[in-house]
């Protein structure tokens, strides 16, 4: 197996001025399951073709192990995609196109048939070797992809959005089967994936990019717990993260009635570029729904009750002297907040619900740069 090392690798297309990957630093481990994530255009499918050979390196330079490939073609990087559109022969069987490359390698018939029935054992697909492909669901077509990827024991694993073409509940389940796939053959896979429910659930680590740029890079409970910006707070977590501008006086956040001390270290790093604001970020489980006589607290109108059996969420609007004040924005949209609830208690449409923010659970971010603080 093998690291894969971005070092500056950039890409900018033909007719385009701006990078569609700008000075990409990314070093991935041997054996590792590294999830790239983003918005659709953020450059993620790019870099992988970066690192697979289909897309030419404009500066910097990428490392398979210690070798450098930024000029090697692809069928001598000794790397295996797996694509979204599953891409296998129509008129092949399941067998024949899980060893279509051993073939063209040259490598004899037996050694190809013992590495294709080994991995249709591994990812239950024996039943299957002599079927076409139109006899097959979507998913037992993903997995026929990934046993081509299997029988030709590469060095690394490039999957890009292998699982967008599936319904929701075979995702689920076909998202376990490769994490637990790669963690069973060790071999350094890059994942990308738009989804970031996928990369929460599948990556030993999650870089996220927007723009063409590296925001942050890091296991999952570390983007979860301290994003490194607004973009990445907002963009990791579901439901998504609530943001708010708060005013700050006397070393306090405040919106209306809602107040949030702030440490020392927190209120040095504001600058005059804040204009005397923070930006405040808190997840839907770190609101406690209070009695309206509660200080600090600010209402919620109720408009929409997500039940899901084990969880409940709120989907409301600001309302009162908050929402005039405060800038706030969720996944459900400007001027929204999103707030986890007891299931047993759950309030109905067009109720409105007093919520503080828990001691400690705030992300503080800079009002002009958007970086965190403190």
């Amino acid at each position: 197996m093998a690291t894969v090392t971005f070092d500056h690798a950039t890409r900018i297309y033909p007719g385009t001025e701006k990078p569609a990957v700008d000075q990409l630093n990314l070093h991935v481990e041997d054996g590792e399951f590294l999830v790239l994530v983003g918005p659709s255009g953020c450059g993620k499918s790019t870099s992988l073709r970066m690192l697979a050979g289909l897309e030419d390196v404009n500066g910097g330079s990428i490392y398979i192990g210690d070798r450098d490939v930024t000029d090697v073609q692809p069928k001598d990087r000794d790397i295996a995609m797996v694509f979204q559109n599953y891409a296998l022969y129509p008129h092949m069987s399941v067998a024949d196109n899980m060893g279509f490359a051993l073939k063209i390698a040259g490598k004899p018939k037996a050694e190809i048939r013992e590495r294709v029935e080994e991995a249709a054992k591994i990812l239950d697909l024996t039943e299957y070797l002599d079927r076409k492909p139109k006899a097959l669901s979507g998913g037992q077509r993903q997995r026929v992809a990934m046993g081509r990827a299997i029988v030709r024991q590469p060095q690394v694993f490039l999957m890009d959005e292998p699982l967008s073409n599936l319904d929701a509940k075979l995702r689920v389940q076909t998202r376990t089967q490769i994490a637990s796939l790669q963690r069973r053959l060790g071999v350094t896979t890059v994942y990308v994936t738009h989804d970031q429910t996928e990369a929460l659930t599948m990556g030993d680590r999650i870089a996220v990019l927007k723009g063409g740029l590296l925001q942050q890079v890091g296991t999952p409970r570390e983007m979860y717990d301290t994003p490194a910006n607004v973009f990445v707070a907002g963009f990791i977590g579901s439901p998504a993260m609530n943001i708010a501008t708060f005013k700050v006086d006397d070393g306090v956040a405040h919106v209306g009635p809602a107040r949030v001390p702030l440490e020392r270290e927190v209120v040095a790093q504001l600058t005059e570029a804040d204009g005397g604001k923070v930006t405040l970020g808190f997840r839907p489980e770190s609101l406690d729904v209070v009695p309206e006589s509660a200080g600090s607290s600010f209402p919620v109108l109720v408009n929409l009750v997500e039940e899901l059996g084990s969880d409940a969420f709120v989907y409301g609007t600001l309302t009162g002297e908050f929402a005039q004040e405060a800038e706030v924005r969720s996944g459900a949209g400007e001027n929204q907040v999103i707030v986890r609830i007891d299931p047993r208690e759950v309030p109905m449409k067009g109720d409105t619900i007093h919520v503080s923010i828990k001691t400690g659970k705030a992300h503080l971010f800079s009002a002009s740069t958007g970086n965190r603080l403190g």
